[in-house]
């Protein structure tokens, strides 16, 4: 039987030291250059909830895992034409101001509906408005805002609209193949670190575009190149699935967002809810989905009842109820949230490997 190969000697403990002090020499040196806390042992850092905001959909909330829209982090919203794109925006507005938050709104589109933003309970009065005349404006505009240290959150309304300064110097039918995919792609390289240090939510809307040729697969795809697929934390695909009537009436919108990219918590979970027109994401309507499926609600035949009080006959009748009963809304809302348990991410992590992705050219 032939003898068993002998194997290499662990290092001695004399080498294990001197691999160690030339460690603790470059660490010491890296500080020095470039700051404390450039390089951590993951030993020292411990799971985290991360800080979010909320989305002003309780079930979209539950939906993303961690209970919003995460902080410091790229969120893309893309859908169809009246889909709710900027509604939800609107309402994730809305709650970041509430929270007493600065919040800014780049109007790529020149479509910003003021009064309709006033109606979703966006402060108007506190939010920053710009409507950039091209897409570097905008994207510069944003860069500096973000760099302030000031701001908890910016929309960009939208990428298909950031249009490339040679494309409107240029003429009609003019070829500019690939400007906005470039423009787009340096501008997420330049913020995406701002936008963690700052912990500045960014979300871009994004519209829908056909693929010519495609014969298999959804021929869907979104405008300005793959770079913001790669950079975004979170990818929200919104659609509308049912005009909701009051007999012959329309009056809003059945919703359906389904996370198609998450790197804070496990993706492809779907919410759904009600966009009334007028009045933007219906609060009590969710709260009634989202008890009912928790039994927190209960519903027998078409009467719903939350523990002694009777909500109402109908979804609708129950909607109103609790709008005139705040306080009863607030503590259902209050119960569905306790029974959510927020996904732990070490968000110190998720930012390094992020910051390596950054170096990837698209």
């Amino acid at each position: 039987m032939a003898a068993k190969e002998a194997k290499p000697d662990a290092p001695s403990d004399r080498a294990t030291s001197d691999r160690q002090k030339a460690l603790d020499s470059a660490l010491a040196q890296i500080e020095r250059q470039f700051g404390k806390g450039s390089v951590i042992k993951m030993s020292d850092k411990q799971a985290q909830v991360i800080e979010v905001i909320p989305t002003g959909s309780v079930a979209l909330d539950i939906a993303l895992g961690i209970g919003g829209l995460p902080r410091g982090r790229i969120v893309e919203i893309y859908g169809p034409e009246s889909s709710g794109k900027t509604t939800l925006t609107l309402h994730a507005i809305a709650s970041a101001q509430k929270l007493g938050g600065i919040c800014a709104f780049i109007d790529a589109e020149h479509a910003f509906d003021a009064e309709y933003a006033k109606k979703l309970g966006v402060d108007i009065d506190a939010l920053l408005v710009s409507q950039p005349d091209t897409g570097e404006q905008a994207l510069e505009i944003m860069d500096m805002l973000v760099r302030s240290g000031a701001l908890d959150l910016v929309v960009v309304d939208s990428v298909a609209a950031l249009v490339p300064r040679a494309e409107i110097e240029g003429e009609m039918g003019d070829s500019h193949m690939g400007l906005q995919a470039r423009l787009m792609s340096q501008a997420l390289r330049k913020i995406t670190g701002a936008l963690h240090q700052s912990k500045t939510t960014a979300i871009f809307i994004n519209q829908l575009r056909d693929k010519i040729g495609v014969f298999f697969g959804s021929p869907e795809t979104t405008t300005g190149g793959k770079a913001l697929k790669f950079y975004a934390s979170v990818r929200l695909d919104i659609r509308r699935i049912e005009t909701l009537k009051d007999g012959q009436e329309s009056v809003g919108n059945r919703t359906r967002v389904k996370v198609v990219k998450n790197k804070m918590a496990p993706p492809f979970k779907q919410a759904e809810f009600d966009i009334i027109y007028g009045v933007g994401i219906s609060r009590e309507g969710s709260l009634i989905d989202m008890g009912v499926d928790l039994g927190i609600v209960k519903k027998s035949g078409a009467w719903y009842t939350y523990e002694t009080d009777q909500l109402g006959q109908g979804k609708e009748n129950a909607r109103a109820f609790l709008v005139d009963n705040p306080d009863l809304a607030n503590d259902i809302e209050a119960r569905i949230r306790a029974s959510f348990v927020p996904v732990e991410v070490d968000a110190e992590l998720i930012a390094e490997i992020d910051e390596a992705a950054a170096e990837v050219e698209f």
